[in-house]
Protein backbone atom coordinates (compact mmCIF):
# COMPACT_ATOMS: atom_id res chain seq x y z
CA UNK A 1 0.00 0.00 0.00
CA UNK A 2 1.48 3.24 -0.71
CA UNK A 3 2.40 6.05 1.69
CA UNK A 4 -0.81 8.32 -0.41
CA UNK A 5 -3.26 4.98 1.26
CA UNK A 6 -1.39 5.92 5.27
CA UNK A 7 -1.93 9.40 5.16
CA UNK A 8 -4.36 10.69 7.45
CA UNK A 9 -7.32 12.77 5.43
CA UNK A 10 -7.34 15.96 4.83
CA UNK A 11 -9.11 19.06 3.67
CA UNK A 12 -8.93 19.22 -0.12
CA UNK A 13 -8.67 23.38 0.08
CA UNK A 14 -9.34 25.11 -3.10
CA UNK A 15 -12.03 28.33 -3.32
CA UNK A 16 -15.87 27.16 -2.60
CA UNK A 17 -17.00 29.25 -6.18
CA UNK A 18 -16.74 28.36 -9.08
CA UNK A 19 -18.55 27.30 -12.47
CA UNK A 20 -19.96 23.80 -10.78
CA UNK A 21 -21.32 25.45 -7.63
CA UNK A 22 -22.95 28.25 -9.34
CA UNK A 23 -24.81 26.33 -11.52
CA UNK A 24 -25.76 23.68 -8.43
CA UNK A 25 -26.91 26.84 -6.85
CA UNK A 26 -29.09 27.77 -9.24
CA UNK A 27 -30.49 24.80 -9.64
CA UNK A 28 -31.29 24.33 -5.90
CA UNK A 29 -32.68 28.10 -5.82
CA UNK A 30 -35.03 26.75 -8.74
CA UNK A 31 -35.69 23.82 -6.70
CA UNK A 32 -36.81 25.92 -3.39
CA UNK A 33 -39.27 27.90 -5.43
CA UNK A 34 -40.89 24.86 -6.97
CA UNK A 35 -41.43 23.76 -3.30
CA UNK A 36 -42.47 26.75 -1.90
CA UNK A 37 -45.42 26.37 -4.55
CA UNK A 38 -45.84 22.61 -3.81
CA UNK A 39 -46.27 23.24 0.00
CA UNK A 40 -48.39 26.01 -0.10
CA UNK A 41 -50.91 25.10 -3.19
CA UNK A 42 -50.60 21.08 -2.78
CA UNK A 43 -49.03 18.56 -4.86
CA UNK A 44 -51.25 19.27 -8.00
CA UNK A 45 -49.65 22.86 -8.56
CA UNK A 46 -46.52 21.66 -9.65
CA UNK A 47 -46.70 17.38 -9.88
CA UNK A 48 -48.29 14.93 -12.48
CA UNK A 49 -49.90 12.58 -10.63
CA UNK A 50 -52.97 11.14 -9.72
CA UNK A 51 -55.38 8.64 -8.42
CA UNK A 52 -53.63 6.21 -10.16
CA UNK A 53 -50.02 6.95 -9.32
CA UNK A 54 -50.37 8.67 -6.24
CA UNK A 55 -46.08 7.76 -6.14
CA UNK A 56 -44.18 9.89 -8.74
CA UNK A 57 -40.48 10.01 -9.62
CA UNK A 58 -39.72 12.24 -6.33
CA UNK A 59 -40.29 8.63 -4.41
CA UNK A 60 -38.87 6.58 -6.90
CA UNK A 61 -36.36 8.45 -7.66
CA UNK A 62 -35.55 10.55 -4.84
CA UNK A 63 -36.26 8.28 -2.35
CA UNK A 64 -35.87 4.24 -3.64
CA UNK A 65 -33.20 5.00 -6.25
CA UNK A 66 -31.73 7.73 -4.09
CA UNK A 67 -30.99 5.95 -0.60
CA UNK A 68 -29.67 2.38 -3.08
CA UNK A 69 -27.03 5.08 -4.21
CA UNK A 70 -26.02 6.06 -0.74
CA UNK A 71 -25.16 2.45 0.36
CA UNK A 72 -21.81 2.81 -0.37
CA UNK A 73 -20.85 3.61 3.39
CA UNK A 74 -22.63 0.57 4.44
CA UNK A 75 -21.70 -1.46 1.27
CA UNK A 76 -17.56 -0.18 2.26
CA UNK A 77 -18.18 -0.68 5.98
CA UNK A 78 -19.24 -4.33 5.66
CA UNK A 79 -15.42 -4.98 3.64
CA UNK A 80 -13.62 -3.10 6.81
CA UNK A 81 -15.38 -4.20 9.69
CA UNK A 82 -17.12 -7.07 9.16
CA UNK A 83 -14.70 -9.13 6.40
CA UNK A 84 -12.07 -7.35 8.25
CA UNK A 85 -10.90 -5.86 4.85
CA UNK A 86 -8.60 -2.83 6.83
CA UNK A 87 -6.99 -2.11 3.33
CA UNK A 88 -10.70 0.07 2.14
CA UNK A 89 -10.66 2.07 5.02
CA UNK A 90 -9.25 5.24 3.10
CA UNK A 91 -12.42 4.42 1.25
CA UNK A 92 -14.76 4.80 4.23
CA UNK A 93 -15.27 8.46 4.91
CA UNK A 94 -15.93 9.66 0.94
CA UNK A 95 -18.44 7.13 1.15
CA UNK A 96 -19.77 7.74 4.14
CA UNK A 97 -20.25 11.08 2.83
CA UNK A 98 -21.71 10.19 0.03
CA UNK A 99 -24.50 8.13 1.88
CA UNK A 100 -25.06 10.70 4.46
CA UNK A 101 -26.14 13.15 2.37
CA UNK A 102 -28.38 10.64 0.19
CA UNK A 103 -30.13 9.32 3.20
CA UNK A 104 -30.65 13.15 4.22
CA UNK A 105 -32.10 14.20 1.35
CA UNK A 106 -34.18 10.63 0.99
CA UNK A 107 -35.49 11.40 3.85
CA UNK A 108 -36.48 14.64 3.57
CA UNK A 109 -37.52 13.82 -0.32
CA UNK A 110 -40.77 11.89 1.64
CA UNK A 111 -42.11 14.71 2.99
CA UNK A 112 -42.35 16.62 -0.39
CA UNK A 113 -44.58 13.47 -1.64
CA UNK A 114 -47.04 13.23 1.50
CA UNK A 115 -50.05 15.37 0.84
CA UNK A 116 -50.96 16.37 4.08
CA UNK A 117 -46.94 17.29 4.86
CA UNK A 118 -47.66 19.24 8.09
CA UNK A 119 -48.66 15.67 9.70
CA UNK A 120 -45.01 14.05 9.20
CA UNK A 121 -44.69 13.83 13.10
CA UNK A 122 -47.18 11.85 13.27
CA UNK A 123 -44.88 8.98 12.05
CA UNK A 124 -43.02 8.86 15.23
CA UNK A 125 -46.08 9.00 17.28
CA UNK A 126 -46.67 6.17 19.89
CA UNK A 127 -50.03 6.37 19.65
CA UNK A 128 -50.03 6.81 15.84
CA UNK A 129 -47.95 3.68 15.03
CA UNK A 130 -48.79 0.89 13.15
CA UNK A 131 -46.31 -1.78 14.03
CA UNK A 132 -47.64 -3.81 11.30
CA UNK A 133 -47.21 -1.01 8.65
CA UNK A 134 -44.24 -2.01 6.54
CA UNK A 135 -43.63 1.76 5.48
CA UNK A 136 -43.39 2.73 9.22
CA UNK A 137 -40.77 -0.12 9.49
CA UNK A 138 -39.29 1.43 6.40
CA UNK A 139 -39.50 4.95 7.94
CA UNK A 140 -38.04 4.07 10.88
CA UNK A 141 -35.24 2.17 10.04
CA UNK A 142 -34.44 5.12 7.77
CA UNK A 143 -34.73 8.09 10.34
CA UNK A 144 -32.62 5.78 12.49
CA UNK A 145 -29.96 5.47 9.81
CA UNK A 146 -29.85 8.60 9.53
CA UNK A 147 -28.66 9.76 12.98
CA UNK A 148 -26.68 6.77 13.21
CA UNK A 149 -24.33 7.93 9.98
CA UNK A 150 -24.12 11.23 11.70
CA UNK A 151 -22.89 9.86 14.49
CA UNK A 152 -20.24 8.26 12.38
CA UNK A 153 -19.55 11.18 10.47
CA UNK A 154 -19.01 13.50 13.51
CA UNK A 155 -15.20 12.28 14.00
CA UNK A 156 -14.94 14.53 10.92
CA UNK A 157 -16.04 17.84 12.44
CA UNK A 158 -14.67 16.86 15.70
CA UNK A 159 -10.91 16.82 13.59
CA UNK A 160 -11.76 19.96 12.14
CA UNK A 161 -12.17 21.92 15.08
CA UNK A 162 -9.93 20.16 17.22
CA UNK A 163 -12.32 18.22 20.02
CA UNK A 164 -9.85 15.49 20.17
CA UNK A 165 -10.77 14.55 23.67
CA UNK A 166 -14.63 14.62 22.42
CA UNK A 167 -13.50 12.28 19.46
CA UNK A 168 -11.94 9.85 21.40
CA UNK A 169 -14.95 9.80 23.76
CA UNK A 170 -17.54 8.81 21.26
CA UNK A 171 -14.83 6.61 19.76
CA UNK A 172 -15.32 4.04 22.51
CA UNK A 173 -18.70 3.61 21.77
CA UNK A 174 -18.66 3.90 17.86
CA UNK A 175 -18.55 0.09 17.57
CA UNK A 176 -21.97 -0.05 18.19
CA UNK A 177 -22.89 2.66 16.02
CA UNK A 178 -21.37 1.20 13.49
CA UNK A 179 -22.86 -2.49 14.00
CA UNK A 180 -26.28 -0.49 13.65
CA UNK A 181 -24.78 1.31 10.63
CA UNK A 182 -24.49 -2.37 9.46
CA UNK A 183 -27.67 -3.54 10.81
CA UNK A 184 -30.05 -0.58 9.26
CA UNK A 185 -29.55 -0.44 5.98
CA UNK A 186 -30.15 -4.45 5.48
CA UNK A 187 -33.72 -3.80 7.28
CA UNK A 188 -35.39 -1.18 5.29
CA UNK A 189 -33.67 -2.40 1.93
CA UNK A 190 -34.90 -5.36 2.08
CA UNK A 191 -38.23 -3.76 3.61
CA UNK A 192 -38.14 -1.22 0.39
CA UNK A 193 -38.59 -4.26 -1.07
CA UNK A 194 -41.81 -5.80 0.76
CA UNK A 195 -43.47 -2.61 -0.34
CA UNK A 196 -43.56 -3.31 -3.77
CA UNK A 197 -44.77 -6.83 -2.83
CA UNK A 198 -48.04 -4.94 -1.11
CA UNK A 199 -48.80 -3.62 -4.19
CA UNK A 200 -49.94 -7.40 -5.77
CA UNK A 201 -51.18 -7.81 -9.25
CA UNK A 202 -50.62 -3.82 -10.05
CA UNK A 203 -47.00 -4.78 -10.39
CA UNK A 204 -46.09 -6.99 -13.94
CA UNK A 205 -45.35 -10.19 -13.40
CA UNK A 206 -41.66 -9.53 -14.38
CA UNK A 207 -41.24 -7.93 -11.36
CA UNK A 208 -43.26 -8.66 -8.90
CA UNK A 209 -42.38 -11.41 -7.06
CA UNK A 210 -41.67 -12.57 -3.36
CA UNK A 211 -37.95 -12.71 -3.71
CA UNK A 212 -38.29 -8.95 -4.27
CA UNK A 213 -36.96 -7.77 -0.79
CA UNK A 214 -33.87 -10.16 -1.58
CA UNK A 215 -33.75 -8.51 -4.78
CA UNK A 216 -33.57 -4.95 -3.43
CA UNK A 217 -30.58 -5.81 -0.46
CA UNK A 218 -28.59 -7.35 -3.57
CA UNK A 219 -28.63 -4.50 -5.52
CA UNK A 220 -28.07 -1.86 -2.83
CA UNK A 221 -25.35 -3.19 -1.88
CA UNK A 222 -24.04 -3.12 -5.96
CA UNK A 223 -24.98 0.03 -6.07
CA UNK A 224 -23.07 1.14 -3.23
CA UNK A 225 -20.07 -0.19 -4.64
CA UNK A 226 -20.41 1.16 -7.85
CA UNK A 227 -21.13 4.49 -6.21
CA UNK A 228 -18.03 4.41 -4.45
CA UNK A 229 -16.30 3.67 -7.97
CA UNK A 230 -17.90 6.56 -9.63
CA UNK A 231 -17.53 8.93 -6.61
CA UNK A 232 -13.61 7.87 -6.76
CA UNK A 233 -13.01 8.29 -10.42
CA UNK A 234 -14.96 11.59 -10.26
CA UNK A 235 -13.14 13.06 -7.45
CA UNK A 236 -9.52 11.85 -8.51
CA UNK A 237 -10.56 13.86 -11.66
CA UNK A 238 -11.66 16.92 -10.46
CA UNK A 239 -8.96 17.65 -7.97
CA UNK A 240 -6.45 16.23 -9.84
CA UNK A 241 -5.40 13.54 -7.65
CA UNK A 242 -4.28 10.27 -8.22
CA UNK A 243 -6.86 7.39 -7.66
CA UNK A 244 -6.58 4.34 -5.66
CA UNK A 245 -6.81 1.43 -8.04
CA UNK A 246 -5.01 -0.85 -5.81
CA UNK A 247 -8.25 -0.68 -3.41
CA UNK A 248 -10.73 -0.18 -6.35
CA UNK A 249 -9.45 -2.96 -8.47
CA UNK A 250 -10.03 -5.96 -5.76
CA UNK A 251 -13.01 -4.18 -4.57
CA UNK A 252 -14.70 -4.28 -7.67
CA UNK A 253 -14.05 -8.47 -8.13
CA UNK A 254 -15.83 -8.11 -4.85
CA UNK A 255 -18.79 -6.93 -6.50
CA UNK A 256 -18.86 -8.76 -9.74
CA UNK A 257 -19.09 -11.61 -7.53
CA UNK A 258 -22.18 -10.26 -5.81
CA UNK A 259 -23.54 -9.25 -9.41
CA UNK A 260 -23.43 -12.84 -10.46
CA UNK A 261 -25.29 -13.80 -7.41
CA UNK A 262 -27.62 -11.52 -8.02
CA UNK A 263 -28.34 -12.37 -11.79
CA UNK A 264 -28.91 -16.50 -10.73
CA UNK A 265 -31.49 -15.21 -8.10
CA UNK A 266 -33.47 -12.62 -10.59
CA UNK A 267 -33.15 -15.84 -13.62
CA UNK A 268 -33.92 -18.16 -11.18
CA UNK A 269 -37.01 -16.49 -9.94
CA UNK A 270 -38.58 -16.15 -13.07
CA UNK A 271 -37.86 -19.74 -14.13
CA UNK A 272 -39.53 -21.08 -11.02
CA UNK A 273 -42.54 -18.70 -12.02
CA UNK A 274 -43.01 -19.44 -14.86
CA UNK A 275 -42.94 -15.72 -15.82
CA UNK A 276 -39.66 -15.93 -17.93
CA UNK A 277 -41.90 -16.16 -21.20
CA UNK A 278 -43.26 -12.70 -20.58
CA UNK A 279 -39.35 -11.23 -21.11
CA UNK A 280 -40.10 -12.57 -25.06
CA UNK A 281 -43.19 -10.54 -25.70
CA UNK A 282 -43.22 -7.57 -27.96
CA UNK A 283 -44.10 -4.90 -25.04
CA UNK A 284 -42.33 -2.06 -22.96
CA UNK A 285 -42.45 -3.83 -19.93
CA UNK A 286 -40.25 -6.77 -21.85
CA UNK A 287 -37.87 -3.65 -23.55
CA UNK A 288 -37.18 -2.57 -20.30
CA UNK A 289 -36.77 -5.94 -18.21
CA UNK A 290 -33.97 -7.00 -21.35
CA UNK A 291 -32.25 -3.55 -20.73
CA UNK A 292 -32.14 -3.56 -17.33
CA UNK A 293 -30.79 -6.78 -17.35
CA UNK A 294 -28.21 -6.01 -19.99
CA UNK A 295 -27.17 -3.21 -17.42
CA UNK A 296 -26.18 -6.14 -15.28
CA UNK A 297 -24.33 -8.66 -17.87
CA UNK A 298 -22.27 -6.19 -19.40
CA UNK A 299 -19.82 -5.01 -16.70
CA UNK A 300 -18.65 -8.55 -16.71
CA UNK A 301 -17.39 -7.53 -20.50
CA UNK A 302 -16.10 -4.04 -19.29
CA UNK A 303 -14.57 -5.11 -15.80
CA UNK A 304 -14.57 -8.64 -15.73
CA UNK A 305 -10.53 -9.37 -16.21
CA UNK A 306 -8.21 -8.19 -13.71
CA UNK A 307 -6.64 -6.41 -16.37
CA UNK A 308 -10.16 -4.62 -17.24
CA UNK A 309 -10.40 -3.69 -13.56
CA UNK A 310 -6.91 -1.86 -13.62
CA UNK A 311 -8.08 0.81 -16.03
CA UNK A 312 -10.09 3.84 -14.43
CA UNK A 313 -12.00 4.29 -17.19
CA UNK A 314 -13.42 0.69 -17.46
CA UNK A 315 -14.14 0.77 -13.85
CA UNK A 316 -15.59 4.43 -14.22
CA UNK A 317 -18.29 2.93 -16.93
CA UNK A 318 -18.96 -0.70 -14.96
CA UNK A 319 -20.11 1.37 -12.16
CA UNK A 320 -22.09 3.77 -14.15
CA UNK A 321 -23.47 0.65 -15.92
CA UNK A 322 -24.94 -1.39 -12.32
CA UNK A 323 -26.07 2.20 -11.22
CA UNK A 324 -28.18 2.51 -13.82
CA UNK A 325 -29.15 -1.67 -13.71
CA UNK A 326 -30.09 -0.93 -10.13
CA UNK A 327 -31.96 2.22 -10.75
CA UNK A 328 -34.09 0.57 -13.38
CA UNK A 329 -35.06 -2.48 -11.17
CA UNK A 330 -36.51 -0.30 -8.96
CA UNK A 331 -38.02 2.21 -11.77
CA UNK A 332 -39.44 -1.00 -13.62
CA UNK A 333 -41.38 -1.98 -10.87
CA UNK A 334 -42.77 1.47 -9.55
CA UNK A 335 -43.22 2.67 -12.79
CA UNK A 336 -43.04 1.17 -15.91
CA UNK A 337 -44.58 -2.37 -14.70
CA UNK A 338 -47.01 -0.84 -13.20
CA UNK A 339 -50.50 -0.44 -13.84
CA UNK A 340 -53.47 0.50 -11.13
CA UNK A 341 -56.26 0.08 -14.14
CA UNK A 342 -58.68 2.47 -14.30
CA UNK A 343 -57.00 4.51 -17.45
CA UNK A 344 -54.59 6.75 -15.60
CA UNK A 345 -51.41 7.71 -17.09
CA UNK A 346 -48.37 9.00 -15.90
CA UNK A 347 -45.30 11.27 -16.61
CA UNK A 348 -43.13 13.25 -14.64
CA UNK A 349 -43.95 17.01 -15.10
CA UNK A 350 -41.30 19.46 -15.35
CA UNK A 351 -41.65 20.88 -11.84
CA UNK A 352 -40.80 17.73 -10.66
CA UNK A 353 -38.06 16.77 -12.68
CA UNK A 354 -36.25 20.23 -11.79
CA UNK A 355 -37.15 19.07 -7.58
CA UNK A 356 -35.06 15.97 -8.79
CA UNK A 357 -32.14 17.87 -9.79
CA UNK A 358 -32.53 20.17 -7.31
CA UNK A 359 -31.85 17.04 -4.70
CA UNK A 360 -28.70 16.17 -7.13
CA UNK A 361 -27.30 19.27 -7.10
CA UNK A 362 -27.62 19.64 -3.51
CA UNK A 363 -25.49 16.43 -2.51
CA UNK A 364 -22.89 17.75 -5.37
CA UNK A 365 -22.73 21.06 -3.67
CA UNK A 366 -22.41 19.67 0.17
CA UNK A 367 -19.88 17.27 -1.12
CA UNK A 368 -17.67 19.89 -2.90
CA UNK A 369 -18.21 22.06 0.04
CA UNK A 370 -17.27 19.43 2.69
CA UNK A 371 -14.63 17.53 1.08
CA UNK A 372 -12.56 21.13 0.37
CA UNK A 373 -13.09 22.18 3.93
CA UNK A 374 -13.29 18.85 6.32
CA UNK A 375 -11.03 15.83 6.80
CA UNK A 376 -12.51 13.70 4.45
CA UNK A 377 -10.12 12.66 1.48
CA UNK A 378 -6.99 11.02 2.12
CA UNK A 379 -3.77 13.42 2.61
CA UNK A 380 -2.18 14.03 -0.70
CA UNK A 381 1.08 16.84 -1.86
Amino acid sequence: MSAQHHAKPAPVGGPLFNGVTLIAGILIAIMAVILLVRFFYGLGSVTAMNDGYPWGIWIVVDVMIGSAFACGGFSVAMLVYIFNKGEYHPLVRPALLASLFGYTLAGIGVVFDLGRWWNVWNMYWPWSVNLNSVMFEVAICITLYIVVMWIEFSPVVMEKYGLYELKKKIGKYMFFIIALGTLLPMMHQSSLGTMWVVLGTQVHPLWQTPMVPLLFLLTAVIMGYAVVLFESCVASSAYRRSIEMNLLTPMAKVMLGIVAAYIVVRLADLLVRGAFGLAFEMTLESVMFWFEMACFVAPFFVIGTEAQRRNPARLFIGGILLMLGGSLLRLNGFLIGYETGGGYQYFPSLPELMVTVGMFATEVLGYIVITRRFPVLPREA
